[in-house]
């Protein structure tokens, strides 16, 4: 049984071998043509450069035309003015004296209007964290001869939480005091408002 399995395998082997013999005999048959040579190459190992020839700076033209001087302009009369006939008139005597009146501080009174505080400087409340929609406070203070407010109570506010920053606010804002014959002097029962916008994720106001 197993003679009979390698019998095509052998016959495979014998055809394969018998053709590569042939192929080889072929091969050793066939004449052999040898390869052309390479052509010889020169190299020079010190060149010597050549001169390059420039162009000229300037190219001079074959035949120079001539160019002929225009005639001057025509020349315009002019009118001599005659002389003046009316002598210059010369005033007689010196510059007049002048008495320079005498001008003494008692003279003059520099007086200042009176006028009420005018605020120069308001420093914006601080959002308190807790708030959660707009809101504004009524303050009243009293104002010093330097402009400093004291004396900040709230008299109204729409929530509780804005009032401490409602007073904070107002106590470092800065105004003109109050000017009574030419003196600075304090004043009381100023009234003003605080407002506070408080807006959203979008940027729009949310309402009190």
């Amino acid at each position: 049984m197993s003679v009979k399995r390698l019998a095509p395998s052998a016959v495979l082997a014998i055809g394969v071998t018998t053709l590569i013999g042939l192929g080889m005999t072929a091969m050793i048959k066939s004449e052999f043509t040898p390869q052309e040579k390479a052509e010889k190459l020169a190299f020079e190992i010190n060149p010597v450069p050549e001169d390059i020839l420039l162009p000229p700076d300037r190219i001079v033209p074959e035949q120079v035309q001539r160019v002929e001087t225009p005639p001057p302009p025509p020349r315009i009369e002019q009118v001599e003015a005659d002389e003046p006939t009316i002598e210059i008139v010369t005033l007689g005597g010196g510059v007049p004296d002048f008495e320079f009146p005498e001008i003494t501080p008692d003279d003059f009174v520099i007086t200042v209007s009176d006028t009420e505080v005018q605020p120069m400087v308001r420093i914006p409340p601080i959002m308190p964290p807790r708030a959660d929609k707009s809101g504004h406070c009524r303050v009243r203070f009293s104002v010093s001869a330097e402009g400093s407010p004291f004396d900040v109570q709230t008299t109204y506010c729409t929530q509780s939480l804005f009032e401490r920053a409602t007073i904070r606010s107002v106590q470092k804002w800065k105004f003109n005091p109050k000017i009574v014959n030419g003196r600075a002097v304090a004043m009381t029962g100023v009234v003003n408002k605080v407002t506070y916008r408080l807006t959203d994720e979008r940027g729009q106001l949310i309402p009190e």
